[in-house]
């Protein structure tokens, strides 16, 4: 079943604890064999490996590998001009080839073209007002949610403004996910601790305000608290981090609550600071959690199957990631905030039924709360 027991999934911080000591005395001789970092660790199955790390734009000229990236980590780096400061939101184009990456601190959205192994930055010649959340659409248009001028702007492939999307009722937006089939762009109005209403806007393309998901602030069902991230499923369904309840919430297409993903705390499934959503091919629900400093995984069932990541600065560690995507391959995709690069993870070893948990494993998945604790910070 899909990544067994959660409890020796946080062996990988002693893995990690293992590649330190065995690179400490030496900084300039790659291990004879590359490196990997999995989750769960040997000998169970691995279904998450880290792959690399997504720093600058000498990022694109090589794929940097996990051993060669670790000892340049621990012999030290020189800042790149482009590099990655505060990552805040991610965008992948539907082919895989192209990463967008809003920097909150370089007001400006950079994109990798891997195959073209070209960089662009957009807002070099007009500064970006704080972006946060980004999303494309399927012409690959991109949405940027600018938190200052409390809005959204679009962008063509070519990176030259096409249209500005706001409200008067928007106060402070930070998630944003577009609805393809239905027209509809979702912005989460993560607003402010006076503000009386904490929802997600609803616009349709032509940058109408159509509706509202959520009512009033709170932490009953249907209710937010600080709602900062979005992901829209295949059938239309939204997913909201409600972040300050800890929690996701889902709806469906006209708005209608359906659950509730997790709850406050520090066991298997809880969260602290949930943040980024996104799903994968076989609609797992991934969650990056700020205050944990990992990514929890989800079945549509709700039952939690495994934790990656963890807090530290080691690469496929983690420091208060923000957001998260998923390409069509399955390769992920995480803003790790603190340590300001973007990591990139895949799938691996997994099947469709490989989501199902039995009852036996089931038993098991309260887990052990301090050794979360351990793993995760």
């Amino acid at each position: 079943m899909l990544f067994q027991r959660l409890v020796r999934a946080a062996a990988g911080g002693i893995v990690i604890g293992g590649l330190l000591a065995s690179f400490g005395g030496c900084t300039t001789t790659p291990p004879s064999e590359p490196v990997r970092l999995v989750w769960p660790p040997p000998p169970l199955t691995a279904r998450i490996e880290f792959v690399r790390s997504i720093v600058s734009d000498e990022d694109l000229g090589h794929d940097t590998t996990f051993s060669q990236r670790l000892l340049n980590f621990l012999g030290g780096e020189m800042p790149a001009p482009n590099r990655i400061v505060e990552p805040m939101g991610l965008a992948i184009s539907d082919d895989g080839q192209r990463l967008y990456v809003s920097d909150f601190a370089h007001l400006a959205v950079f994109v990798f073209d891997f195959p073209l192994k070209k960089f662009t930055k957009i807002g070099s010649e007009e500064k970006l007002a704080r972006p946060v959340g980004i999303a494309l659409d399927a012409q690959e248009q991109l949405y940027v949610v600018e938190q200052e001028k409390k809005g959204i702007s679009v962008f063509d492939r070519q990176g030259k403004k096409i249209q500005f999307i706001t409200h008067p009722s928007v106060e402070r937006p930070t998630g944003i996910a577009l609805d393809r089939a239905r027209g509809k762009i979702y912005l989460a109005d993560t607003s402010h601790t006076k503000s009386p209403v904490h929802v997600v806007k609803v616009f349709n393309l032509r940058g109408e305000l159509i509706g509202t998901v959520g009512h009033d602030k709170g932490s009953e069902a249907g209710e937010f608290l600080f709602p900062t991230y979005l992901a829209v499923d295949t059938q239309g369904n939204l997913y909201v981090t409600d972040t300050l309840n800890s929690r996701v919430q889902v709806f469906d297409p006209d708005g209608k609550y359906l659950k509730t993903v997790g709850s406050r705390g520090s066991a298997w499934g809880m969260f602290d600071k949930p943040k980024g959503v996104a799903l994968d091919s076989f609609g797992n629900l991934y969650v990056a959690d700020s205050g944990w400093s990992n990514v929890q995984i989800f079945n549509q069932k709700g039952d939690v199957l495994l934790f990656f990541g963890g807090r530290g600065p080691i690469p496929g560690m983690l420091k208060n990631p923000t957001d998260i995507t998923i390409d069509k391959q399955n390769r992920i995709y995480v803003a790790d905030y603190l340590n300001h690069r973007v990591e990139v993870y895949q799938l691996v070893n997994t099947t469709a039924a490989d989501s199902l948990l039995n009852p036996s494993a089931q038993t098991t998945q309260g887990g052990d709360i301090e050794t979360k604790k351990t793993a995760t910070q």
